[in-house]
């Protein structure tokens, strides 16, 4: 699903608001969540997961074409770990 989707899945959800305030909620929920990150803050949505940011630390890899060493450097990425609600609905029979 594109930001363009949600806005639209949104917008025919709600009668109260017009598609550009639904398209300013979503901008401000994004951009609420990058600064969260940003300042190293987990944020937790209860039933769908939470996101954090994970360092990594510089590293030596191998080039796959070449078999040339190459050094990766250190650098951070987001991190998300599914909710036990939203990951029974996916799995149904198993368990977390």
């Amino acid at each position: 699903m594109t930001k363009s989707q949600l806005i639209e899945t949104v917008f025919e959800k709600t009668s109260a608001l017009t598609k550009n305030q639904v398209a300013a909620i979503v901008e401000t929920i994004f951009e609420g969540m990058k600064e969260a990150l940003l300042r190293n803050d987990k944020i937790e949505v209860r039933g769908l997961g939470s996101f954090r940011l994970k360092s990594m630390k510089e590293r030596t890899a191998r080039n796959p074409r070449t078999g040339e060493q190459v050094t990766v450097t250190a650098k951070k990425r987001i991190h998300f770990k599914v909710g036990q609600p939203f990951h029974e609905l996916l799995n149904p029979e198993g368990k977390k």
